[in-house]
């Protein structure tokens, strides 16, 4: 069963490049609750953001599956979601560590915090691994989310995989909700926002 979905993965990439999917995950994300937690100036945050993003923007392109959604008349990128298929052994992003503390500064102890937090309570069982699913704030609410979604959890039922994701406001856990996935458990972050720990069976 995994060797038959890795055989079927479809990479939606081009023409986008990896700094078009960065931009438009920092533009998504740069104000969610996490981030104020990671950093509080509004400034900063802004700024470092598209280094931030761009670790795991990497990393996906390289061992994830990345499927993105463009507007018809512009050509626009409106819309990615970068997901890993841990239904085998994947390697790190290469020098994790030093990237992180070069794009977080002050904020490298809270995103070590964020990490073990995440680390620690991520489900052992074969599953593919929803880390980013991201559309422009003036285009949100219009179904790219949700397309997004079936697109990748058809290929999922099909292949009799679970999927797993953290929620980072209630807003994104009802989307889940609503796209089969349960409440695990509640993560919460020193000082800091909640995050729904959630697992989506596959469906017949």
């Amino acid at each position: 069963m995994t060797y038959a979905i890795r055989e079927l993965v479809i990479r939606h990439v081009s023409p986008f490049d990896t700094a078009e999917i960065t931009d438009l995950v920092a533009e998504a994300m740069w104000d969610g609750p996490v981030a104020r937690w990671l950093n509080p100036d509004q400034s900063e945050r802004r700024h470092r953001s598209p280094a931030y993003f761009d670790i795991f923007v990497d990393y996906a392109v390289q061992y994830g599956e990345v499927y993105g959604m463009s507007d018809s008349d512009t050509g626009q990128m409106t819309g990615v979601a970068l997901w890993f298929p841990f239904t085998s052994a994947i390697p790190g992003p290469i020098d994790y560590e030093r990237r992180l503390k070069e794009v977080t500064g002050d904020a490298f102890d809270r995103a070590c915090q964020l990490d073990a937090l995440m680390e620690e309570n991520h489900p052992l069982d074969p599953h593919h691994y929803l880390a980013f699913l991201a559309v422009r704030p003036d285009r949100q609410g219009q179904g790219i989310g949700s397309s997004l979604l079936d697109r990748h959890h058809d290929r999922l039922d099909r292949a009799g995989l679970p999927a797993y994701l953290e929620a980072n406001d209630p807003r994104n856990r009802d989307l889940y909700l609503r796209h089969g996935y349960q409440v695990r458990s509640v993560l919460q972050l020193p000082d800091g926002p909640p995050l729904w720990s959630m697992w989506r069976s596959p469906m017949p």
